[in-house]
Order: C-alpha cells, then sequence, then structure tokens
C-alpha cells in the first residue's frame, strides 16, 4: 500500500538552490527477503564498526502432555547479550499446575553461564504479572494505556547472575 510520495523540488535556501529528492514510503505486510536482507546487512556492519553482534536467534520451549500434544509454549529470542520472550501460553486445561513457570524455569537454565545479561518480557494488566513478579522477575517500569488501561503493558527483566557477559560482544573487539 502506498502512503505518500514525495516529489523531488529544487528550493531556495539563504541564496542557494538545495535539491530535495523524490522517494515514497510504503505499508507492507511483510518485508521482501531482498530488503530484509540487505537491513541486515546494514545492521551487522554497524554493530561491527561498534565490536558488538546482535547474534538474533528465534526459539521455542514446548510442554507436551502424555499423548504427545502441546499444552504450553514459550516463544523467545536472542539478540545481543539479552533473551526476549514474545509469548508464553499454556492451554486453559493445563493451567496452574507450574507449567509455565517449569518453561520459564527451562528458559533460564538453558542460557544461565552462557554469557547473557538478563531475560525481559512484557504483559498486559489483564494477564499475568503477578506471575512473572512470582517467579522472581522484577516490574522495569509501566506504560499506561490512557484508552483501555486492561492492555497498559508492564516491562520486566530478571538478571542473571553470569560473572562474564561475552554475549552480543565481538571477539577480538577493542571498543
Amino acid at each position: 500500500m502506498l502512503l505518500f510520495i514525495y516529489n523531488k523540488h529544487t528550493i531556495s535556501v539563504k541564496g542557494k538552490e538545495m535539491t530535495i529528492n523524490i522517494f515514497k514510503l510504503e505499508y507492507l505486510d511483510k518485508l521482501p527477503a531482498t530488503i530484509k536482507k540487505m537491513v541486515d546487512q546494514g545492521h551487522a556492519k554497524d554493530e561491527s564498526n561498534s565490536g558488538i553482534i546482535c547474534s538474533y536467534n528465534p526459539f521455542s520451549i514446548i510442554a507436551k502432555n502424555s499423548d504427545d500434544k502441546t499444552i504450553a509454549v514459550l516463544s523467545a529470542y536472542t539478540a545481543y547479550a539479552e533473551i526476549y520472550v514474545d509469548d508464553l501460553w499454556v492451554s486453559p486445561k493445563y493451567r496452574s499446575q507450574n507449567i509455565g513457570r517449569k518453561l520459564l524455569i527451562r528458559l533460564e537454565e538453558t542460557f544461565e553461564d552462557e554469557g547473557y545479561n538478563n531475560i525481559n518480557l512484557v504483559t498486559n494488566c489483564f494477564q499475568a504479572a503477578e506471575f512473572y513478579k512470582k517467579c522472581g522477575f522484577k516490574q522495569e517500569f509501566i506504560r499506561i494505556n490512557k484508552q483501555n488501561p486492561k492492555l497498559t503493558k508492564i516491562f520486566f527483566i530478571k538478571y542473571f547472575n553470569n560473572k562474564l557477559q561475552t554475549q552480543g560482544i565481538l571477539k577480538n573487539s577493542t571498543s
């Protein structure tokens, strides 16, 4: 969907002529692979120049019942020195059985002592804020939704006790 087209114009500023280039803005439901590759390469170059590496890696941890049916999913990704939890879902039939807590514990065990600094997650007020507090996450800040308070977001963080943070840093970096 085309949103706006900027036309090329020549303008005069303090007696000097300047040219404004043509470009357009588009809304895309999905970024084409060629553009995604260009963006990723651009970020990688900028990060490398700063002695940093993103190491973006999406993953999931799932729980299955005795019939091998998925009953809970934790979706997350690593980026720089952090783990970001995108989603934690437990089937209603299996809630209040510590399955969500076990998924978070497994996440922590997987990345503890791997050089990461912390785990981040965001939840809405109508969701599981108290659950995350019971799991040891600390409320970092709140973003209030003035129109619909149920959609107020609570940002949580849990730090690892690593002595050394190695993720997100390029080896042999002098920065």
